[in-house]
């Protein structure tokens, strides 16, 4: 049994490298919802908003590019699942669907899922690439999130867009910034 690195073929993303099987699907699943649970534990309040800065939706856009559209999917409806079921692995150690945050969380899924669907399509493999993808994720995940949070705290839309959105701009570009590195470098290091 060979654990030697499968040679790169187009359409593939990062965890395509690794040697197929069912376990290893499972495996990726199981630790990119891991993984976002514990970004999530990263967490920034931010005055004058209910929704706290956190890691995890670096660790969504980053789960769903290195796993694939299918397997970041069911990543993050994992982590979305156990955490509705009470797995305290949200924001915070939270966890329930009640939290005027929980929008965001199922943005991440369509997130996950777009931006995998974009790096199968070599999306991951150059800096300017790898930006647009995640800028579209982000914006993906404000889409969902910041009408989920007007309608769970009866706010105005320019409200929640002032509490949910305006606050986390420049994370979020240091977050795309970080995975325009991250992701073009991992490729190149592979390649050689």
């Amino acid at each position: 049994m060979s654990t030697a690195v499968a040679p790169v073929r187009p359409g593939q993303v990062l965890a395509d490298l690794l040697p197929a099987s069912r376990v290893r699907d499972l495996a990726l699943v199981v630790g990119g919802a891991a993984l976002t649970g514990l970004a999530a534990q990263i967490s920034v309040p931010v005055p004058g908003s209910p929704v706290p800065v956190t890691g995890q939706t670096f660790a969504a856009l980053l789960v769903g590019t290195t796993l694939g559209a299918g397997r970041g999917f069911l990543s993050l409806a994992l982590y979305a699942i156990a955490g509705v079921a009470g797995m305290p692995w949200f924001a915070d150690a939270g966890s329930g669907s009640a939290a005027p945050s929980f929008g965001y969380i199922l943005g991440m899924i369509l997130a996950s899922t777009v931006v995998g669907a974009l790096a199968r399509r070599g999306a991951d493999r150059s800096v300017l690439r790898t930006a647009g993808a995640i800028l579209l994720g982000e914006a993906i995940i404000y889409a969902i999130g910041v009408p989920y949070l007007a309608v769970a705290r009866d706010m105005s839309a320019s409200a929640a867009i002032a509490a949910g959105l305006t606050p986390f701009l420049i994370g979020d570009a240091l977050k795309a910034a970080l995975a325009m590195g991250l992701l073009p470098t991992a490729w190149k290091l592979i390649k050689r």
